[in-house]
């Protein structure tokens, strides 16, 4: 489907209700969605499931998406989000599989295995700023440069993270 509007265009008839405006983004930006899916999780279905949570997410901002930035910009943290995301569950559901195998291990096994799920239900930002900063070791600046969000934003998030564990452990 070829649409000569512009992005900006499309969307503002989208939010009025343009059923072909949002047909037209969805089918301008499909391919685009897909291919950084994949680079992100290396998976072709895996790539398809995030096309359509990335779109149900879109279109679930109309009507009243005040576009303030390019599409493209506005889908890339949300296609990594969804990957990250996919990635951790299917990393989740390997380690309950092999945890079922491992019978009787160590109390310092039992401890790190329930730290790892306390980390797997704090909220996907406080998860991401948690993962960031002790997995990857990365400092406070490049994980708000990373997200996309206020330094304050990242020590907040890192703060409650570190709280709700103290709590749960």
């Amino acid at each position: 489907m070829t649409d000569d509007r512009t992005d900006g265009e499309l969307v503002a008839a989208g939010n009025r209700g343009d059923q072909e405006a949002l047909e037209a983004l969805y089918w301008r930006h499909r391919d685009w969605v897909y291919g950084q899916a994949f680079r992100c999780c290396g998976d072709r279905s895996d790539a398809q499931d995030i096309v359509q949570q990335v779109f149900v997410y879109f279109f679930g901002k109309f009507p009243g998406l005040m576009l303030r930035c390019e599409v493209r910009t506005l889908l890339y943290p949300v296609i990594r989000h969804r990957a990250v995301d996919l990635t951790r569950e299917r990393q989740r559901r390997d380690a309950t599989a092999s945890e079922l195998r491992i019978q009787g291990q160590a109390p310092e096994h039992r401890r790190l295995d329930a730290v790892s799920d306390t980390v797997a239900v704090l909220p996907a930002d406080q998860r991401d700023v948690v993962l960031m900063r002790f997995e990857e070791g990365r400092n406070l600046a490049e994980i708000a440069a990373r997200l996309g969000v206020p330094l304050g934003t990242v020590k907040s998030r890192l703060h409650n993270a570190l709280r709700k564990l103290r709590r749960a452990i």
